[in-house]
């Protein structure tokens, strides 16, 4: 057999002792601090010797050949980001990646003893492993039938064999554990997010403040909420189709009226995915304003958010932000970010009146952001218990310690071009 593959650890605890790449240092004489730099790629003074830590980590582990592969320098620093993330021994101590004068991010070992793990031998093998090495080797083995090109993304990751098994990570590990239910992916909550088949909409509409509809559905190409009529089916997007307010109204003039709104609705009023953004437009007549909220009411007293667009497509929500807002909430410095989408029908926002005068209300709420704030808001958001359950459509749910998670979403934060 060849040389194995070097374990991070080891292998950057040496690169630190060397100090031969540029920025890559211990602070401190107990050296159980190091700063890494972190300068984003499209900086305009960005150089090469900015990234060396992630080219040399890509070309240890055999990501990367020079002179025979293309370099990918997002790819070197995700790897390498999500190499340090499962190790439950360091701890991202101090982030200070958005520094514009000197962009970088600190370490900290956890446990003063990790420095003296012993370097992997790397000489022939000898026939033995033990349990770690034989795990490793089988998560190589998984990686290598993968088909992991950076151009298709998250959603075109492809295995060689038919029923692949899956991976789960476990806080007690520095490796995925082989679980039945669980995609390969380096960061889960990319894999709750990125995929956009797998978003659950919980959609509920409102005739003059009382409830008439609530349903939970997968949109794989986005919804369209339409009128008694289901709209033209030809439409992209999974028609929703609204109640028929007689059924559920006594005042006759208020169902007439909520009637003509439903019925100018025409293809309906769409919602889809596209990137980090949740879009909108309007296939009618009827015109329609939208804003973020709480999930209990819609925020009034003020002008909407927006119009939603009729002839073109216009954002709603974007994930950076709420990202951001996510980490800052789970650190303890401000209230919990808003991800409901309010949608009032045929009528202008109640800017000055109670919403429950409208006619025709909408609440959208994306189901894996409600997810992401719900695990947040454990033991108050700032001091979350040792693990949390994380649980992704139909699979075994996904046990994170608070670190991890915090982990999770700062990488996101760095990488929204999912």
């Amino acid at each position: 057999m060849g040389t194995q593959k070097p374990r991070i650890l080891p292998w950057l605890i040496s690169q630190l002792d060397r100090g031969e790449l540029e920025g890559v240092a211990w602070l401190g004489e107990s050296r159980t601090r190091f700063r890494i730099p972190w300068k984003h790629g499209l900086r305009q003074d960005a150089q090469q010797e900015d990234f060396g830590i992630f080219q040399a980590w890509a070309e240890a582990s055999g990501a990367y050949t020079p002179g025979k592969d293309k370099p990918d320098l997002p790819t070197w620093k995700r790897n390498f980001r999500s190499a340090l993330n499962r190790k439950e021994v360091l701890r991202l101590a101090e982030d200070h990646s958005k520094d514009s004068q000197d962009p970088h991010k600190i370490y900290e070992f956890v446990n003063s003893g990790v420095r003296d793990i012993p370097e992997p031998d790397t000489a022939q093998d000898n026939g033995r492993h033990s349990t770690s090495d034989t795990q490793e080797d089988i998560v190589q083995k998984l990686l290598s039938d993968m088909d992991l090109s950076p151009e298709g993304g998250p959603s075109n990751l492809t295995m060689t064999s038919e029923n692949p098994p899956q991976l789960l990570l476990s806080p007690e590990s520095d490796i995925p554990a082989l679980c039945p239910n669980w995609g390969l992916s380096e960061n889960p909550l990319k894999q709750l997010l990125a995929n956009e088949e797998d978003w659950e909409f919980e959609v509920t509409a409102f005739y003059r403040g009382c409830q008439v509809f609530q349903q939970t559905v997968f949109c794989p190409g986005g919804l369209r909420l339409v009128g008694s009529e289901a709209g033209d089916r030809m439409l992209p997007g999974q028609p929703i189709r609204l109640p028929d307010p007689a059924a559920s109204l006594t005042d006759k003039s208020v169902t007439d009226y909520v009637q003509r709104v439903l019925s100018c609705l025409g293809g309906g009023l769409a919602l889809w995915r596209a990137g980090q953004w949740l879009c909108a437009q309007r296939l009618g007549h009827c015109h329609v304003y939208w804003a973020i909220g709480e999930e209990l009411l819609p925020s009034c007293g003020h002008k909407p958010d927006g119009e939603v667009p009729k002839d073109r497509e216009g954002g709603v929500f974007n994930l950076g932000p709420f990202i951001t807002d996510l980490i800052t909430f789970t650190e303890g410095s401000r209230r919990s970010p808003l991800y409901t989408l309010w949608f009032c029908v045929g009528q202008s926002w109640p800017q000055d009146q109670p919403w429950i005068k409208r006619l025709v209300m909408v609440k959208v709420v994306p189901m894996c952001l409600r997810v992401l704030v719900d695990i947040a808001r454990q033991g108050g958001a700032s001091s979350l218990e040792n693990t949390v359950d994380l649980h992704i459509s139909n699979s075994q749910p996904l046990s994170l310690t608070s670190d991890q998670y915090m982990a999770y979403l700062q990488d996101l934060a760095e990488d929204m071009d999912f």
